[in-house]
């Protein structure tokens, strides 16, 4: 992995990559938090799908960051995986 994050400074040097990659963290926070709690709850992406009726994969393509989730998804996925939607505009 130390390719790839070498790889990574080098580029977030040039202002334009960098400033696309800060329009991404979002995406890139929620993918984290979602593969998180899953795997601190203990469930499978099928297994999350059974409980949300989310397809496994629609959750698939959410934590691989291929996915554009609504609020409402986002919602039904924090109550089966016991969390909070919090939103904040800073």
């Amino acid at each position: 992995m130390s390719n790839f994050n070498d790889f990574l400074q080098e580029q977030l040097k040039d202002p334009e990559f960098k400033s696309e990659w800060d329009a991404l963290e979002p995406e890139f926070e929620l993918m984290r938090l979602l593969v998180e709690a899953r795997r601190e709850k203990g469930l499978t992406q099928k297994q999350l799908s059974e409980m949300t009726g989310i397809s496994q994969a629609d959750i698939s393509r959410l934590e691989s960051g291929e996915g554009n989730p609504s609020l409402k998804t986002i919602q039904r996925l924090a109550t089966a995986l016991d969390r909070k939607v919090q939103l904040v505009f800073v």
